[in-house]
């Protein structure tokens, strides 16, 4: 073990899951055949391929990021679906093979590539092996079928485009499922509900101007490319749009956590701790993308509150402070959240995050006043609140106290001693499921380290 913690340094390339290894590799055993067999047979119809092949560059060269680090292209996706489900070129018919399509695929990819990689932007070689895996099969599964009688039924051509474009996302999302569930150590099925809510929109806008250029392309020739791309270049800049919107968000509320540090109100790298602490103890109780968002936010800013404290709670530790200071804290730092206008579930986060476990699972009695239209009666926690604790307050609470007693130490035995306080004010203060959920987050990350 190293000097440094006992973590032995990693290779550039351990760095790559598993899954990503294996998926590079099959992609890349397929361009090499491709290649091949394009080599042998030669290139059918040059200019065109060549122009598909600079359709394709362009959009790798525009591709771009999206929320959940999310790397797209979807001008070259589209390229490359145009030109595997191409019918024709005007009168003449497109009679290349869908190894070529592989081919000119993977050489588009690699020069719109190289411009990103002179800058130091490296691409993601397991974005690129998918996008060339998911959009190749559809190439394997079309091109038998441009070549036989088939091809002169119209409706029954566009039901097969339809179809194959509809598998081409599903293999997509899988794919891109299976690599994120081990990477960010989520269940497989919340990794593919949150690649459906993040791409289904704009692989279903890529999927139908792959299938316009294929067809358009049989009248209008290849000016088709220019006329039919430009509608999903306005929607990519909408799209890197609102990314550059939520990353501003994000980078906005990394720099507000920090006041609390700046001003020695809780130790230098509490809220960040606290922040990955939570969202990783939410993803392994199954939160959606967008919750873990929201839990994010929350738990960056869960201390703000204490801005406003007299004299500073020591060492930051709020669970060290009365219940009335923790539900100050709790509704100052809400209160400060809510002024922004748009993060009011992030405010309601932060704000019941002081609540007692035990009390916001008893309902409140009304008292005859309150039966009659008079003011209703406090619940048992004396907030008057009737609904039961957020999850994310739950999670944020847990990590929360645990990070106050643990700190940035790695102390294993420490680590232990804290889960078991915890564990032992489950019921009363912290939702034990929750607790347990930390436990296993904090256990893996010991194995890693040690």
């Amino acid at each position: 073990m190293s000097a440094t913690g006992g973590r032995a340094e990693r290779a550039p390339w351990q760095t790559i899951d598993s899954g990503q290894l294996l998926l590079i590799a099959i992609a890349g055993l397929m361009v090499l055949i491709a290649i091949t067999q394009v080599s042998a047979v030669g290139l059918e119809r040059p200019q065109t391929a060549v122009i598909f092949g600079v359709l394709i560059a362009i959009g790798e060269l525009l591709r771009m990021v999206m929320p959940g680090n999310r790397e797209v292209a979807p001008i070259a996706t589209a390229g490359v679906l145009g030109y595997g489900m191409l019918l024709s070129v005007g009168a003449e018919r497109a009679t290349h093979s869908a190894l070529q399509v592989v081919a000119v695929a993977a050489v588009g990819m690699l020069v719109g590539s190289l411009p990103h990689v002179a800058v130091g932007r490296s691409p993601r070689l397991d974005a690129m092996a998918r996008r060339l895996l998911s959009t190749g099969l559809v190439a394997l599964l079309f091109r038998p079928v441009s070549d036989a009688s088939l091809r002169d039924v119209w409706w029954a051509v566009l039901a097969l485009m339809a179809t194959f474009v509809m598998l081409s996302c599903l293999v997509d999302i899988s794919l891109a499922a299976m690599i994120r569930a081990e990477a960010v150590r989520a269940r497989f099925g919340i990794a593919v509900r949150d690649e459906i809510g993040a791409k289904l929109a704009l692989c279903a806008a890529t999927g139908a101007t792959g299938m316009l250029i294929a067809v358009a392309t049989s009248v209008m020739g290849l000016a088709a490319l220019i006329v039919f791309t430009a509608p999903i270049l306005v929607t990519q800049f909408a799209f890197r749009r609102y990314a550059g919107i939520r990353a501003t968000y994000l980078q906005t509320v990394r720099a507000l956590s920090r006041v609390t540090e700046v001003g020695g109100y809780v130790e230098t790298g509490h809220s960040r701790r606290v922040s990955q602490l939570s969202v990783a103890t939410g993803r392994e109780l199954g939160m959606a993308e967008p919750e873990l968002l929201e839990l994010e936010y929350a738990a960056l800013m869960h201390d703000i509150g204490q801005l406003s404290l007299g004299d500073p709670i020591p060492g930051g530790a709020t669970v060290l402070a009365s219940p009335a200071d923790q539900r100050r804290i709790a509704e100052l730092g809400a209160e400060v959240i809510k002024q922004t206008g748009v993060l009011d579930r992030v405010a309601e986060i932060v704000r019941r995050q002081s609540d007692s476990y035990l009390a916001v699972r008893v309902e409140p009695v009304r008292d005859e006043r309150a039966a009659t239209g008079g003011p209703a009666g406090h619940g048992p926690d004396g907030s008057g609140r009737d609904s039961a604790q957020p999850l994310a307050s739950r999670v944020i609470k847990v990590a929360n106290a645990y990070d106050d007693l643990v700190g940035d130490s790695s102390d294993r035995d420490r680590s232990a001693a804290v889960l078991e306080r915890l564990r032992l004010d489950s019921i009363s203060e912290y939702d034990p499921t929750v607790v347990e959920a930390l436990g296993r987050v904090v256990e893996r990350r010991t194995a890693i380290r040690y």
